[in-house]
């Protein structure tokens, strides 16, 4: 590994448009775009072409003849439902049981892992990548580009048409509204949303350690609630 990719996953400066990154991202283009493409398959097929893409190398459990039964042995691999965008996809960590709507965007820089039981929302966009802000310096395709890795805890739920921005972690439980743009981190069972996004308020749940003795208050109640409490705050200035 060259030591301008090394810089890029510490994210220190880098050059991008090196031959070594340009065909790791032609890479990753060719697989999301195969992805993208295949149309109607088995899970199996599905799960190897997604781990082309991630370029996860790890074996499968061996095919079971029965399609029921085959699938339900990759029942906890990750669910993402194409288009997906990803810049090279060696970058990016899914675990067990996590779902991803269409048209997910990934620049994967740096580091980006998302946990357990996590739901990403349509068009959502994670942005480990940065820019110098001083043009001199920035310099078009020809200057350096940085980044910050992006970690996204278990049990998260994304809304659709949010962009998460380089640096940030979203903590466990937590629950990220629609539309908001995340530039810094999410504490863990808590509700964010807006641009810059801000905290709303905690949730109820016996899972936070916090509220070990708490009725789960919040365990039939969706988004709606908190993100209609959020535009009444928006609109009264608080």
């Amino acid at each position: 590994m060259s030591e301008n990719k090394q810089k890029m996953l510490r994210g220190e400066l880098y050059y991008a448009f090196t031959p070594e990154l340009l065909n790791e991202r032609t890479r990753a283009k060719h697989a999301c775009h195969k992805y993208n493409t295949a149309g109607e398959m088995t899970r199996r097929q599905r799960v190897e072409l997604w781990r082309a893409i991630v370029q996860d190398k790890r074996s499968l459990p061996s095919h079971h003849f029965d399609q029921a039964k085959d699938d339900a042995q990759l029942e906890d691999e990750p669910w993402v439902e194409p288009p997906v965008h990803i810049d090279y996809g060696s970058n990016l960590r899914l675990a067990p049981q996590v779902y991803i709507n269409h048209n997910c965007t990934v620049l994967d820089t740096c580091l980006v892992t998302i946990g357990s039981r996590t739901l990403v929302g349509p068009n959502v966009s994670f942005f480990s990548a940065t820019h110098p802000l001083d043009p001199a310096v920035r310099n078009g395709t020809a200057g350096p580009e940085g980044g910050a890795e992006i970690h996204v805890e278990e049990d998260v739920w994304i809304g659709g048409n949010v962009v998460i921005l380089p640096g940030v972690r979203i903590g466990k439980g937590a629950t990220v509204g629609a539309g908001s743009v995340v530039t810094k981190d999410v504490a863990p069972f808590t509700v964010v949303a807006g641009n810059p996004a801000r905290f709303l308020r905690k949730i109820a749940t016996n899972m936070d350690p916090e509220q070990s003795d708490t009725t789960a208050k919040d365990s039939a109640v969706g988004a709606e609630k908190p993100m209609g409490e959020a535009a009444v705050a928006l609109e009264k200035g608080v």
